[in-house]
């Protein structure tokens, strides 16, 4: 069995999610390496600062266009909408790797009931999709939205689009303003990739897939990247281990509380780099943090969002994204974009208690370029917290 120590086991992990090129982003292709590595781009409504699917390029690349890689997502047809780690971007030829996902999702509402309390407002949406094309939610609406449900306040409208979704049986056909635009799928998606792939074969690919975005981990590490449940995705490995597509290893500090060595693998394609210590802000939503006990397990790194913490409860910030240095999780800045005022307002910025000596002059270097890619003119801290900035700098030219 290999054996491996864990400055080994991160760089594996950089490597594989992109760290290892961090060259600008060309013009003829320029999304492809980030994209192909991550596999799934997690999508939120947070804006405070940035939208979170646009952070794992910038933290890979730096400064780009937004609405470039907007038009790439939406209008080069190579990508699609679904529930594949939570609401996320994949390749539309991936679909059919969740068609057991969608089919799941109806057997159950179906068992519970909720299909059939729902059967008046689907149809009617089926209908109106049918007869008007992609439509916002607020087309699809039949009259006031007075017939609120228990799910977020949704209407009864929401709930049924979202569920249909869900099913398969709606997909996106784009985004204004964040709100998705719907349709059926069979009116905006290829035919080829409405199937769905045979369950076992679906959710080997899905594990394959994680280990090759991950490098490296742990079963639950691999089974979390597409949320799988740990039976499937055990046996998944076992098929993968037995092609050698997958190698089990052992990696120093990866125990359990008994003091044995976590089952952990390694995907035939990791590379390990004799260097790499990357600098870069991660969303939350990150791959490399989004899985909290690797996180911890991999860098040291106890992290928790707080945005749905009372204020008077959080201890870092409302919105506190990761800073990495030299390939280290070494702080968290809570970061606001003040567009009015043309500032990045950072409301908040720690680090931790083993960050590298140079995390102050690093963290500068990254909130400076993070304002000029937001087209802000500088950046303001407030003072609060224990890494030492600059109260007020220019952004980087």
């Amino acid at each position: 069995m290999l054996s491996i120590s864990a400055g080994e086991a991160r760089r594996i992990a950089l490597a594989a999610q992109g760290f290892a090129n961090t060259a600008r982003i060309g013009k003829r292709r320029p999304f492809d390496a980030a994209l192909e590595r991550l596999h799934v781009l997690q999508i939120d409504s947070v804006n405070v600062f940035a939208r979170s699917h646009y952070l794992p390029v910038f933290s890979r690349h730096g400064s780009y266009d937004a609405t470039a890689l907007d038009r790439h997502l939406w209008r080069s047809g190579r990508f699609t909408e679904y529930w594949a780690h939570e609401a996320a971007f994949i390749p539309v030829q991936d679909r059919p790797l969740f068609g057991w996902r969608m089919a799941e999702r109806r057997a159950r509402d179906e068992r519970t009931g909720r299909a059939a309390q729902l059967a008046p407002a689907l149809d009617r949406v089926r209908a109106r999709l049918k007869s008007d094309g992609p439509s916002f939610v607020r087309d699809l609406e039949d009259g006031p939205r007075a017939n609120r449900g228990p799910w977020w306040d949704w209407s009864e409208t929401k709930r049924a689009v979202e569920t249909l979704f869900a099913w398969g049986e709606v997909a996106s056909a784009g985004r204004e303003g964040f709100q998705r635009r719907y349709a059926l799928a069979d009116h905006v998606l290829p035919e080829q990739h409405l199937g769905s792939a045979p369950v076992g074969d679906a959710q080997r690919e899905l594990i394959s897939r994680a280990a090759r975005s991950l490098g490296i981990g742990t079963l639950a590490d691999f089974a979390d990247y597409h949320r799988l449940r740990l039976g499937p995705a055990r046996a998944a490995v076992a098929d993968l281990v037995e092609s050698g597509e997958l190698l089990p290893v052992q990696v120093e500090g990866w125990t359990s509380a008994a003091g044995q060595f976590s089952e952990a693998w390694v995907h035939r394609d990791a590379r390990v780099p004799s260097r790499l210590a990357p600098d870069a802000l991660l969303t939350p939503f990150d791959p490399m943090v989004w899985y909290r006990p690797r996180a911890e397990r991999m860098f040291g790194f106890h992290y928790r969002i707080e945005i749905y913490t009372p204020k008077e409860q959080r201890q870092f910030g409302y919105y506190c994204l990761p800073l990495m240095v030299g390939g280290r999780m070494a702080g968290r800045l809570d970061l606001k974009a003040d567009r009015a005022g043309g500032a990045l307002l950072v409301q908040a910025a720690w680090r931790e208690s083993r960050a590298p000596v140079r995390t102050g002059s690093a963290a500068r270097a990254l909130l400076a370029r993070a304002a000029a890619w937001q087209g802000l003119a500088e950046v303001r801290w407030s003072g609060a917290g224990n890494l030492e900035l600059p109260l007020r700098f220019e952004a980087a030219e």
